[in-house]
C-alpha cells in the first residue's frame, strides 16, 4: 500500500512522493506489490481551522477536513455509477460469493467493516477471513522485518486489504465476502505470487461455482529471469485461473498505479524502466484488468499552476485549484504524486482472439486494462483502520486510491449481475472477457466510454494518457521519458472499454 509522505528532495524543492514497500530483495525477481495508494494525512486538519470550501470531511470519530483532497462515501459512488442508496434492507450481493485475495490479510478486517456498515447505513457484513496456508504472526510495528515481508509490510497490506473488503461491501453488502491471506509478501519467486496462486487455487475449490475474485496486486512482466522464465512461471500459474472459468468463476485483477510503467522498476524497485511495461496477473488472458478513472462528482477541477507545492511543502493552491458542482470521470493520471493506472501491451502474451476486434490497438499481442473504475486518490474512497496503533496511529479514517480500489467495486458489480443470471436459472458469467469483447455485449449500454478531458489551463489539467510525471528542481512537474498510451474513443490502453454503467452492465450479462 503506498503512503504518501511529503519530503523536500536533496538540493531541491521538489516535493516527491514515497511508498511504504520497501526495496526488493537482491534477486532477479521482483516484489509483488499491493496497489492501494492513501492520501497524505497532511492534507488534513480539524475542521474548526479549515478554510472554506470543503474537500472532503471524514467521518467520526475523525472529523477532519481537507480543502485540497476530495473524498467519496459509499452512496457517493453507488449515486454515480447508477446503484441506489444504502439501506439495512439493501440485497445487492445476496446469494453471491467475493473472494479477495492480498498478502497478510488485516488483523482487524471484521471489526473495521462492521464499522464501515454501520457509518453507513448498510446491512450487516457477511465476512470472513481464510488462512489456507497459516495465519501471519501479526506484531504492531515498528519491529523486526521491513520491505516486502515482515511487520512493516504486513501493515502496508492490512490497509489494501480493509480498503478492499470494506468497498467491495459498499458494492454488494449482502455478498458473502471473503479475505483470503497469505504470508508473506515477498517475492514471486519464492513465497509471494505462489502462495497467493495457491491460496485461489484452495479458494476455487472450496467455494461456490460463480465466486468472483479481485487480485489488488501485480508484479512486472520483466522481474524474471527472461522471458521464457516468465512465460513458463505464468503458464503454471494460469492454470489456476483456467480452472476457476470452468467453474464459472471470475477473475479481476487491478492494471497497476505506475501508468506506462506498470508496478516494475528496475534495479531493486528503484530506477524506472525506459520503456512501457505491464505485470502479472492483470495480463493474464483469463482474468479481467481493471484501469483507473478520476470521478469528479459535485466539484471540478481547475488547476492554472504545474507546481503542486510550494518550498515549505505546502499544497499551490492555483495546482490544487477546484470549483464546485460538475459531473466528469477521466482517465486517471494523478501528477502531483506521480500515480495513474497501469495500461499496455503484454511482452509474454499473444493477442487472445476476443481482442482481434481491437487490434489496431493492441497490435500482436495482449492489451490492457479492458475496463476501468474510480481510482483516483484526489477524488478517493473513504476507509476505516483500527490496524496496528503503533505504526497507523488511533483508529480514524483515510482516503485512500489506487486500482486496488478499482478491482474489488468492479468485482462486486459482476457479483450482483451473478445474482441476476442466477434469478434467471444461468450459471456465473465466468470468462467476463469473451463476453465483454463480443458482439451479443451492447458496449454502449454497458459502458461509459472514457475519453480525454483538459481542466483548468495547466498542462497538469490535460487528461488524455497515462504516461507517468516527473518533478523538475524548481517543484514543476513535467511529462516523464517513457510514453503513455492515449485515451480515446472506444476501447483503449488506458481505460479499456471504459466504466461500467450499473444498470447496463448488470442487464447486459445477465442476458448473454
Amino acid at each position: 500500500m503506498r503512503v504518501f509522505k511529503l519530503a523536500a528532495a536533496v538540493g531541491t524543492t521538489a516535493m516527491l512522493a514515497t511508498f511504504t514497500a520497501g526495496a526488493a530483495p537482491a534477486t532477479t525477481l521482483g516484489a509483488v506489490l499491493p496497489l492501494a495508494a492513501q492520501a497524505p494525512e497532511s492534507a488534513f486538519t480539524d475542521a474548526a481551522s479549515a478554510a472554506d470550501p470543503v474537500a472532503c470531511q471524514r467521518p467520526a470519530p475523525d472529523n477532519r477536513v481537507s480543502t485540497t483532497i476530495h473524498c467519496y462515501t459509499p452512496n457517493d459512488i453507488r449515486a454515480f455509477y447508477g446503484l441506489d442508496p444504502l439501506t439495512p434492507d439493501t440485497t445487492d450481493g445476496e446469494g453471491q460469493t467475493i473472494v479477495l485475495v492480498d498478502s497478510y490479510g488485516s488483523p482487524t478486517a471484521a471489526e473495521d467493516v462492521n464499522f464501515f456498515a454501520q457509518t453507513f447505513n448498510g446491512p450487516t457484513p457477511d465476512f470472513e477471513a481464510v488462512f489456507p496456508l497459516g495465519k501471519p504472526g501479526y506484531k504492531d510495528p515498528p519491529g523486526n522485518g521491513s520491505g516486502t515481508s515482515g511487520p512493516a509490510a504486513a501493515a502496508g497490506w492490512a490497509g489494501e486489504a480493509n480498503l478492499d473488503v470494506q468497498w467491495a461491501y459498499a458494492i454488494a453488502p449482502k455478498a458473502h465476502i471473503v479475505l483470503l491471506a497469505t504470508p508473506p509478501a515477498e517475492t514471486q519467486g519464492v513465497q509471494g505470487l505462489p502462495n497467493l496462486m495457491n491460496a485461489i487455487d484452495y479458494a476455487i475449490t472450496k467455494y461456490p461455482a460463480g465466486t468472483v475474485f479481485s487480485m489488488s496486486f501485480g508484479t512486472s512482466e520483466e522481474a524474471f529471469a527472461s522471458p521464457a522464465a516468465a512465460k513458463k512461471a505464468f503458464d503454471r500459474f494460469d492454470q489456476t485461473f483456467k480452472r476457476g472459468q470452468a467453474k464459472h468463476d471470475t477473475f479481476f485483477a487491478s492494471s497497476g498505479d505506475d501508468g506506462s510503467l506498470g508496478v516494475g522498476r528496475a534495479h531493486h524497485q528503484t530506477d524506472p524502466l525506459d520503456h512501457p511495461s505491464t505485470s502479472y496477473p492483470n495480463v493474464s488472458p483469463y482474468v479481467t484488468s481493471v484501469g483507473g478513472t478520476q470521478v469528479q462528482s459535485g466539484w471540478t477541477w481547475n488547476p492554472t499552476s504545474d507546481v503542486p507545492f510550494n518550498p515549505d511543502g505546502s499544497r499551490n493552491p492555483a495546482y490544487w485549484s477546484w470549483t464546485p458542482g460538475g459531473s466528469s470521470e477521466a482517465v486517471w493520471n494523478e501528477t502531483w504524486s506521480p500515480i495513474g493506472t497501469g495500461g499496455g501491451t503484454s511482452s509474454i502474451y499473444a493477442r487472445p482472439a476476443y481482442q482481434d476486434g481491437v487490434a489496431s490497438v493492441v497490435g500482436t499481442h495482449r492489451g490492457v486494462p479492458d475496463l476501468a473504475w474510480n481510482a483516483a486518490v484526489n477524488g478517493g474512497v473513504l476507509v476505516f483502520h483500527s490496524y496496528f496503533p503503533k505504526a497507523a496511529g488511533p483508529a480514524a479514517w483515510g482516503v485512500f486510491g489506487g486500482t486496488s480500489s478499482s478491482s474489488p467495486q468492479v468485482a462486486a458489480l459482476t457479483a450482483i449481475a451473478n445474482g441476476a443470471r442466477a434469478a434467471e436459472g444461468k450459471a456465473g458469467i465466468g470468462d467476463l472477457n469473451s463476453v465483454i469483447y463480443s458482439g451479443s455485449f451492447d458496449r454502449t449500454a454497458g459502458f461509459s466510454d472514457i475519453v480525454a478531458h483538459t481542466y483548468g489551463t495547466a498542462a497538469s489539467g490535460v487528461l488524455d494518457d497515462n504516461q507517468m510525471w516527473e518533478f523538475a528542481a524548481d517543484g514543476s512537474v513535467h511529462p516523464g521519458a517513457v510514453p503513455g498510451f492515449p485515451t480515446t474513443t472506444g476501447y483503449d490502453l488506458t481505460t479499456g472499454w471504459g466504466s461500467p454503467k450499473a444498470a447496463g452492465y448488470i442487464a447486459q450479462l445477465a442476458a448473454q
